[in-house]
């Protein structure tokens, strides 16, 4: 959808306009001076007004302060100021959904205002208070992205019941990371459909947009240290831009993801010498000879190439299933493998420790860029004498592997882990294997970010090294399913999500409840 909660709302004497200012809706009005005046409708707050009920939101808001009063909603010639320059883009796109007149920084106040500032002081840059009283609605915040959070409640709040209740909220995420995962690899999604979806991912507070775009079937982004990679259909780097702009509008960062050393088929088809064979000279699906020094070369190459397109500060390496490391014998297996370990290494290196070295040298690369790095928990191995950098975090997605690890394992050594648990937050198209996609509701009433693995939480004394973590969508079957179907598939599952990541507890509202809420905000 084009806005997560486009529409339109009859406001007394006023319109709100629903769609995003980008998307079609009402662009914001930049003027020197607004109207002074506000319909006779909205009366001051007094006690004579029941107490106001916490707003309903998606996620909910962690805190509300009920007051007596008629609360806000916009009306026409309301204005939108902001108290800080900074928070001049945030204002015109709030200003264009809600029907106001944007006025810019503005010192005075009037009836019907929504004030946009910064607080001074430190905490958690995420959060922000509310006020709605008076007729006027204050949102603050440490930092830009709080009160943008604070601009989508009031959106939502508005859209949903027509008045923004009295009172205040106070609200912040518990989780740092709330993200959404795509495979543009194996099927290639439109630019305008990703921009869709980060839409709607900041419209529920999101703040990561997962891009994993090299795979065995397909390179999907142009790319000018190595074009032959390049498959027919993809983005171009222009293309790429207005989606990491728009990103970064709604305070969302893009987490590129080059898998290496395995998923790379689409390299090593233009680059035959760089596959990896057994001792009988069969090729390995999709996985590169690290052995070669020309492997690391083209890899970091792109690495480097791309830290220039995605200039967020969180990358993935990817790391998982080297099919080497998949056999019952990788020393027998890939003797050329072993034998630059042991070169490398020391005469009693692996073919893991080998691989393990390829992870840090690929962090390094990357870690000139000042990103935080993260790999898939299959790429660290038991018992290697080299072990992976202390900077990694660790992307649980399985436990399904060989020598699978529990999540403890990673968190008692230190590690910050991420929840991409397959058990509840793995949307597989075509459902191959044993995945079937998964439901919101199942995601709403059994997981929280403490079940890393399967359907069992791991200690909360562990909470604080968890992050938060992220629903994914692979696209292994692509024909299974069209873009309409994929966003009408995976809508609750996203609410679901972002709901637990934002306050992991048991939620106030019953999952029917929560469904049909859904649906009254789009």
């Amino acid at each position: 959808m084009a806005a997560a909660f486009a529409g339109t709302v009859a406001l007394g004497v006023g319109v709100g306009v629903w769609a995003s200012a980008d998307s079609g809706g009402r662009p914001a009005q930049d003027v020197a001076q607004a109207p002074a005046g506000r319909a006779p409708s909205s009366p001051s707050p007094s006690r004579s007004y029941p107490l106001s009920r916490a707003p309903q939101t998606i996620p909910a808001v962690r805190s509300h302060t009920a007051a007596h009063g008629p609360g806000w909603r916009p009306q026409k010639g309301d204005r939108l100021v902001i108290g800080d320059p900074s928070l001049a883009d945030e204002g015109r796109l709030t200003a264009g959904e809600l029907g106001l007149a944007y006025a810019g920084q503005k010192n005075d106040k009037r009836a019907g205002d929504v004030r946009l500032t910064l607080g001074s002081g430190g905490g958690n840059p995420e959060s922000y208070t509310m006020t709605v009283r008076d007729g006027r609605v204050d949102i603050s915040g440490p930092a830009q992205a709080g009160v943008f959070y604070g601009t989508r409640t009031l959106k939502q709040e508005v859209h949903g019941g027509g008045t923004a209740p009295e009172g205040v909220v106070r609200d912040q995420p518990a989780k740092p990371v709330r993200g959404f995962n795509l495979d543009i690899a194996r099927k290639p999604y439109s630019a305008s459909w990703i921009e869709d979806r980060i839409r709607e991912l900041g419209d529920l507070k999101f703040n990561e947009l997962g891009l994993h775009f090299s795979d065995d079937q397909a390179f999907r982004i142009e790319s000018s240290s190595h074009p032959e990679i390049v498959s027919t259909d993809h983005l171009t780097k222009a293309q790429v831009k207005r989606i990491v702009d728009l990103a970064n509008s709604r305070h969302i960062t893009v987490v590129p993801e080059i898998d290496s050393p395995g998923h790379l088929g689409a390299v090593i088809a233009a680059h035959p010498d760089l596959q990896l064979r057994n001792a009988n000279g069969v090729a390995t699906r999709g996985a590169i000879d690290i052995s070669k020094p020309g492997s690391a070369k083209i890899v970091d190459d792109l690495l480097n190439e791309y830290a220039g397109v995605f200039p967020g500060g969180q990358w993935h390496l990817g790391g998982d299933e080297y099919q080497a490391l998949t056999v019952s014998d990788p020393q027998a297996s890939y003797p050329q493998l072993a034998a630059a370990a042991r070169q490398r290494y020391g005469s009693g290196a692996t073919v893991a420790d080998l691989a393990t070295g390829w992870l840090n040298d690929r962090a390094a690369t990357v870690r000139a860029h000042h990103r935080t790095m993260r790999a898939w928990n299959d790429g660290f191995f038991r018992n290697t004498s080299v072990q992976p950098a202390k900077d990694l975090q660790v992307a649980y997605w399985t436990g399904k592997e060989i020598g699978a690890r529990q999540p403890v394992e990673y968190l008692r050594a230190g590690r910050k882990v991420l929840n991409y648990n397959d058990e509840f937050m793995y949307y597989v198209l075509g459902q191959p294997q044993t995945f079937v996609y998964p439901t919101g509701q199942r995601i709403y009433e059994q997981w929280n970010p403490l079940v890393l693995r399967g359907t069992t939480a791991v200690p909360s004394s562990y909470d604080g090294q968890i992050p938060g973590g992220s629903f994914a969508v692979w696209s292994d079957i692509p024909g299974a399913q069209t873009e309409a179907q994929v966003a009408a598939g995976i809508r609750m599952p996203l609410r679901a999500t972002v709901q637990k990541l934002w306050d992991p507890g048991k939620p106030a509202l019953s999952w029917a409840e929560f469904r049909a809420l859904a649906n009254r905000l789009g």
